[in-house]
């Protein structure tokens, strides 16, 4: 079904979400007619961001919110839907679109497993009535489920429609770039050759797979590498937990803008206990692009000026590969909490690939190799 159509049908004019690749035709078509007009369309730090603002949204106008997400950031919503939405509560009706990863029968990546399985029984524990949209979904069998959806909302309730994979299609060719030079993929090969054989948390999405190609193409051990292949916005604290048991290890996270985004109070965590042996790394191209390019709020914050006010002691910003590697360099000699915010182009390579070893595996050689140090 066209994006375009789908929303026509549930008929609302205010959506804000967190971006998810199955649900790219969605975002695409959003950010074609709407951009981030923060009338209509506002992409939000995470996904209880987003069922609060809905919230607002409702109490303002009267009229229904859409919120989009993964449905990894269910979790994330289970608090204001419990304690905010819920009909015993509030009675506050959101129209929720989220995007079916690791659906029981398609094979996915590990993170979207459990995910999957538990997607509509989340759903339905929490009170929410759900419709699945597929392929062969027509637009009467979905005019039809608005329809006894709206019954659900006049109430007070929430609803969903869960999208499985290639449900929604757009035609258009929607571009997100900015203006600066440097690959993630080839800051990466810098961070990965200063650390040397210090640990390494790699944060959600495509810097963690780019990791695991660069050792790999290295001929390097994966053993140096934890990759946090989901839980985004979790990477940095996972570091931190790391970094206060072996305060003799240098321990470095690559970070992302949109995972910093997502749970920014552990910047404030990190600053107030001040490890002296951890270096935080984000790398910003102000985009969501593991799941399509959509752009976060951080593209237009003073990353550096939040590092700094969390406490953060050590703090760089890079533009090039020359002022990456002198941070880089004086990261690994000095003493002291450090932030680098390293600035990259949107993009990566079209045949990236995916870690071979198993999370399990990752998991038991990083924790071996941990105990070697």
């Amino acid at each position: 079904m066209k994006a375009e159509k789908f929303a026509e049908i549930i008929g609302e004019d205010f959506f804000t979400g967190v971006p998810d690749s199955q649900l790219k035709a969605l975002c695409d078509y959003l950010y074609d007619r709407y951009g981030t007009d923060p009338k209509h369309h506002v992409i939000a730090a995470n996904e209880g961001n987003c069922a609060a603002l809905a919230a607002g949204y409702h109490l303002a106008t009267g009229k229904i919110p859409v919120v989009y997400m993964q449905n990894s950031g269910e979790g994330n919503i289970i608090n204001p839907l419990a304690s905010l939405l819920n009909e015993k509560v509030y009675s506050i009706p959101v129209i929720f679109v989220i995007g079916w990863r690791g659906e029981p029968g398609v094979r996915d990546e590990p993170q979207h497993i459990y995910q999957g399985e538990v997607t509509l029984k989340l759903l339905d524990v929490m009170g929410v009535k759900s419709f699945v949209l597929s392929e062969d979904t027509d637009e009467q069998a979905l005019r039809t489920a608005a329809a006894e959806f709206s019954g659900e909302l006049d109430k007070g309730k929430c609803v969903a429609y869960v999208v499985r994979k290639n449900a929604l299609t757009y035609d258009k060719n929607v571009v997100y770039k900015n203006n600066f030079e440097m690959s993630r993929e080839e800051a990466i090969k810098h961070i990965a050759s200063a650390t040397q054989q210090d640990p390494i948390v790699s944060t959600t999405g495509k810097a963690s797979r780019e990791l695991f190609e660069i050792r790999a193409t290295a001929g390097q051990s994966h053993k140096f590498d934890f990759l946090t292949v989901g839980s985004m916005g979790h990477a940095s604290s996972i570091a931190l937990g790391i970094a206060l048991n072996k305060p003799s290890v240098k321990v470095w996270c690559i970070d992302g803008d949109g995972s910093m985004l997502m749970h920014m109070g552990s910047l404030a965590v990190i600053g107030s206990i001040k490890p002296d042996n951890l270096v935080h790394i984000v790398i910003n191209n102000g985009a969501h692009e593991t799941v399509g390019g959509m752009p976060t709020a951080l593209g237009k914050a003073d990353v550096t000026a939040i590092a700094l006010s969390c406490g953060y002691e050590h703090i760089y910003s890079a533009e090039s590969y020359s002022e990456l590697d002198e941070a880089l360099k004086k990261a690994k000699a000095q003493s002291g909490l450090v932030f680098i915010e390293i600035k990259c182009a949107v993009g990566s390579r079209k045949d990236l690939g995916r870690p071979t070893t198993t999370a399990i595996e990752n998991k038991m050689n990083f924790k071996d190799y941990l105990k070697e140090l």
